[in-house]
């Protein structure tokens, strides 16, 4: 078995196919396996966990787009950087949740389409905790639902 990772050229360029494959590896040909019934369940009733979990957030993200443009201008009063923070989280989260919601269709029919959308809503999640300053935060959170959706790949179809 080759390691791609290892085998890159010094000029690659870093993509999502590549980090897919990264992380296949490690997250599922080297780490350990959930149990069958597990990722079955998972992938059953995850996408009526996440129903429930996008309505339990609509009071919160319609607060936060209420007020935030309400006070974006004063955000911007207190510097740039406050300003231009919750400008970038605001964006990012609107960004993470459209993929969520755009992605549930498809979960509920196990298309494989649907689970390249959470991995790329957990990617954009990464990203946000990262520029954001929630380093360790954002790291843990990523690997364990990195971990959940490698487990659960193969049970999606094209």
């Amino acid at each position: 078995m080759t390691d791609t990772a290892t085998n890159n050229k010094p000029g690659d360029q870093l993509s999502v196919a590549k980090v897919e494959e990264f992380l296949d590896l490690y997250l599922v040909q080297k780490a350990p396996s959930l149990p069958e019934n597990i990722k079955e369940f998972i992938v059953k009733y995850g996408p009526y966990i996440s129903v429930v979990m996008m309505v339990l957030m609509i009071p919160a993200l319609i607060a936060i787009l209420g007020f935030g443009s309400a006070f974006m201008p004063y955000a911007y009063m207190g510097g740039l950087r406050p300003g231009f923070n919750f400008s970038i989280s605001t964006i990012f989260m609107i960004g993470q949740i459209a993929l969520q919601i755009i992605a549930l269709p498809g979960l509920f029919k196990r298309a494989k389409s649907a689970w390249r959308l959470m991995f790329y809503a957990s990617l954009v999640g990464l990203v946000y905790s990262l520029l954001s300053g929630a380093i360790i935060n954002g790291l843990v959170s990523a690997l364990i639902s990195f971990y959940v959706l490698f487990q659960i790949k193969s049970l999606y179809k094209n």
